[in-house]
């Protein structure tokens, strides 16, 4: 069954459209300003939000695959959170993948690669994936290529590792592996955090025994 489109993930869809289309209208321009650079080779503060919402114009596969996975997550926790909770953890979780970003990015220039800006969705929507795998764990779902049904905590596990798998042995370059990462990280974190567990809190306290009473 299909999710129905609520309002912010509606919105959020619309923005990163209608980025894409002023991508394509004024060429690489908005990347100089709005792309995730590293710090020092053109890194400014509000790029830890707007890099989320440019793509690679150079095919739509990219926005394509993330605004579905967006309407797929994004859609069952928004109806689950409220509107003001959702917008929270999308935006947190892309603003985390960003700041792991920055900091392999750092690195790597450190090492002597060429900076390079980062941009995409994907950060949050890995978020989403992990937020929507906590909450519904033994959802069942079907993802192309499996030709088979598997559950929503065993995807998310797959997915990390495979991020963590490809991030370190470089077999995929060009995609910020660290980044999707970061967005699951900072994701997980804000779920502990509004939950009260570890490292925020000490978790549910558990209901105390009643008192017992002798009889005299």
């Amino acid at each position: 069954m299909f999710p129905r489109l609520l309002p912010v993930t509606r919105t959020l869809l619309i923005a990163n459209v209608a980025v894409y289309l002023l991508q394509l209208l004024l060429g690489d321009t908005l990347l100089d300003w709005f792309a995730l650079w590293p710090v020092g080779h053109g890194f400014l503060p509000w790029q830890l939000l707007t890099y989320g919402f440019l793509h690679d114009t150079s095919g739509f596969a990219h926005l394509a695959f993330n605004m579905l996975a967006l309407w797929m997550f994004g859609s069952p926790l928004e109806q689950t959170w409220g509107q003001k909770r959702f917008l929270t953890f999308f935006l947190v979780c892309i603003a985390g993948a960003g700041l792991l970003q920055l900091a392999v990015g750092w690195w790597m220039v450190s090492a002597g690669a060429l900076p390079y800006p980062t941009l995409g969705a994907s950060g949050g929507v890995f978020g989403l994936l992990l937020g929507y795998g906590m909450l519904f764990p033994n959802n069942r779902m079907i993802v192309f290529p499996l030709p088979m049904e598997i559950k929503a905590r065993t995807l998310v596990i797959f997915y990390a590792l495979l991020a963590l798998v490809l991030g370190f042995t470089g077999l995929q370059p060009g995609v910020a592996h660290f980044a999707h990462l970061g967005g699951m990280v900072f994701g997980w974190l804000m779920i502990r955090y509004w939950r009260g567990q570890p490292p925020f809190g000490r978790g549910p306290r558990k209901p105390k025994p009643p008192h017992l009473r002798s009889v005299k």
